[in-house]
């Protein structure tokens, strides 16, 4: 059953309870409603792509109550500082170097070396996001594939019975999705029109450059690139494994593995999910040290989140 929280101090006190307990709580936002997890929280994290039904992994924005508390997970320059000084809170989502001691889960931003960080202005939100005392990832509360919900009501049509709750704080002023703006190169650039207009943008920080790539890297939702991959080759579908491989688990390990990483020793498609990208980096950093060559990938069933794991690996396993 989910639950219908109003957007005051009880109600935003339950949502943040929820958020830190792992739970799955949709929250209203100047732009659209965003289907809320503890972003530290991989296996959260994980449930967010199950109750979507997302096919693959893309990354997720994290929101935070002011610059202050995002900076403490990316690495800002001086054109983020400039831009975060005039335009946050606000529907804008800046892409900045992750830092190393980041609390955030590596499934939060797909695998990547960069993270999508943003301050909303819904006065609920930011109470939310104070109480919960925690980044959370929030990408749209609707299915994959379905339109953007702007009000509860929409979310309730939705996802009613797949999260904990909805902290209905009214419809969504803006309406539309959060621009988000590249700032891991020399040259900004747009990955995505939003709620804050491209005027706004290069009238602080001067002309930015309109692509929908960002050098063949995917750091935002909606584009369509590859992932981060091993160095070590990937071999997929492993029914066997050699003494010159290592091994991703999925439930009991092939006979003879040596060096392991266990996506889910029971079997869990969302354990795995919470596991894979942590799991990859594992193996990729320990395994040469090891004489391993390979990865060796057991078969992990395509039902639920299988779909998007298998589409993850067949990534990294693509020659390259």
């Amino acid at each position: 059953m989910t639950e219908l929280l109003a957007a005051d101090a009880p109600g935003i006190s339950r949502a943040a309870a929820l958020l830190r307990a792992g739970e799955l709580v949709a929250l209203g936002t100047e732009t659209v409603y965003g289907l809320g997890a503890d972003a530290t929280n991989a296996r959260a994290v994980a449930a967010v792509f199950a109750a979507k039904q997302r096919p693959r992994f893309n990354p997720l924005i994290c929101h935070y109550p002011d610059r202050e508390a995002a900076f403490v997970d990316v690495v800002p320059n001086e054109i983020a500082r400039r831009i975060a000084a005039s335009l946050w809170p606000g529907p804008l989502t800046l892409v900045l170097p992750r830092r190393p001691q980041s609390r955030v889960a590596l499934l939060t931003a797909a695998g990547l070396d960069s993270l999508a960080v943003r301050v909303p202005s819904h006065p609920a939100a930011a109470a939310l996001l104070r109480a919960a005392a925690r980044p959370v990832a929030a990408p749209s509360a609707n299915r994959s594939g379905t339109v953007s919900p702007t009000t509860a009501q929409h979310v309730l049509d939705g996802l009613a019975g797949r999260i904990a709750a909805v902290l209905d704080s009214g419809p969504c002023p803006v309406g539309i999705e959060s621009t988000v703006l590249d700032l891991m190169g020399h040259d900004p650039v747009l990955l995505r029109p939003g709620g804050t207009t491209l005027e706004a943008i290069e009238a602080e920080i001067g002309p930015v450059v309109q692509s929908a790539s960002s050098n063949g890297v995917l750091r935002s939702p909606g584009m369509m690139a590859s992932h981060y991959a091993p160095s070590l080759p990937v071999r997929l579908d492993a029914v066997s494994v050699s003494k010159d491989e290592a091994l991703l688990a999925f439930g009991t390990p092939l006979p003879g593995a040596g060096t392991t990483y266990n996506l889910s020793p029971g079997g869990d498609p969302i354990e795995a999910a919470a596991r894979l990208f942590v799991g990859l980096r594992t193996l990729d950093a320990t395994g040469p040290a090891l004489g391993c060559k390979r990865i060796a990938v057991m078969p992990v069933p395509s039902v639920g989140l299988g779909h998007a794991i298998n589409d993850r690996l067949r990534r990294a396993a693509s020659p390259r």
